[in-house]
């Protein structure tokens, strides 16, 4: 490991309990930071209302840490919507935001977007799918950004438990990010080593970044953000907090090869040379009746630029907005 990421591992990796909820309240205050927690949510009926519940209770009625609570659907066929409403959330659907241009699928796409649909200094992204969840992770991921006026994107760090039905396996989550994810930034982009969680869902920004980052539209969302941060504010501007351990669905072997090969082919998109292109092609196979059967998956790229630039995000009431923490 690096040097300098392990003094980065030293005085920009903490856990949630190193800043009670008191001490962000006054920070918030005296700062006068307001904070938009999001969640991108596609048939999440089971979990999106625990999550809404507990971080209405604790971060909007009982203390008044979060000041917009935005669930946005892309296009869920089940209750998600109605969940989430009814657990106190804004729901947005996410064709409803910047309606002259036509959605992409994937989660990226729902990320950006969501910047139109907030208005916070601090925008926090949390995944819909997570079980047992704990309002830490929205405050401990904050936190940093209220206290700390040099920090400006910060990522969970936990364990990730593989849950089946027979039991669970402690670490055994997070396959795509142990097979593809650390080797890549290990590899390529070396200062971000020390992230526990480089592919996690749960972080938080301050919108000063968001809005001059692309956003890659699919899954490689997290590790795109993640390099263009480094360069754009380089690694001690960039923190992870310990939320503890974080519960969720995992997919099966086939959908996580379609992840792997896009988070690739992010990272590849940011490798690669002008003259170079990468085939966007994923060839699988399945069993059937006349044996292994192949099927292709298109891996798109297709990343949507710095928000800052879209005319209707510069347009939007109180657009020509202060810096609320100045940043490197």
């Amino acid at each position: 490991m690096l040097d300098q990421v392990e003094e980065w591992l030293r005085h920009r990796s903490w856990s949630a309990a190193d800043r009670p909820l008191p001490d962000l309240l006054e920070a918030k205050r005296r700062g006068g930071v307001t904070v938009s927690v999001v969640l991108p949510a596609l048939d999440e009926e089971e979990t999106v209302g625990e999550i809404v519940t507990a971080i209405r209770r604790d971060l909007v009625e009982a203390v008044p840490l979060v000041d917009e609570l935005v669930v946005v659907d892309s296009g869920s066929v089940d209750r998600t919507a109605h969940e989430a409403a009814a657990a106190g959330a804004r729901v947005v659907h996410r064709d409803e935001i910047l309606p002259r241009l036509p959605t992409e699928p994937g989660k990226g796409e729902v990320l950006w977007r969501s910047l139109l649909a907030t208005t916070g200094d601090v925008v926090c992204f949390i995944d819909s799918d997570l079980r047992a969840f704990d309002s830490a992770f929205v405050s401990g991921i904050v936190g940093p950004l209220l206290t700390e006026p040099d920090v400006a994107f910060v990522k969970a760090m936990y364990d990730r438990p593989f849950d089946t039905e027979s039991g669970s396996i402690p670490a055994g989550g997070g396959r795509v990010t142990e097979l593809v994810a650390r080797p890549l930034l290990n590899l390529h982009w070396p200062l971000l080593a020390g992230f526990v969680q480089p592919l996690g869902g749960e972080y938080a920004a301050r919108r000063t970044l968001l809005e001059r980052l692309p956003f890659p539209t699919g899954y490689g969302v997290e590790l795109g953000l993640l390099v263009d941060a480094l360069g754009l504010v380089g690694l001690d501007a960039l923190a992870q907090v310990d939320v503890g351990v974080r519960h969720h669905r995992h997919q099966d072997a086939q959908a996580l090869g379609r992840m792997a090969a896009t988070i690739y082919r992010t990272a590849l998109e940011r490798l690669k040379t002008p003259e170079e292109t990468v085939r966007s092609e994923l060839v699988q196979f399945t069993r059937t009746e006349a044996g292994f059967t192949p099927s292709s998956t298109e891996v798109a790229t297709v990343e949507r630029p710095p928000m800052a630039s879209v005319p209707e995000y510069r347009a939007r009431p109180g657009a020509v907005a202060r810096e609320v923490c100045p940043h490197p």
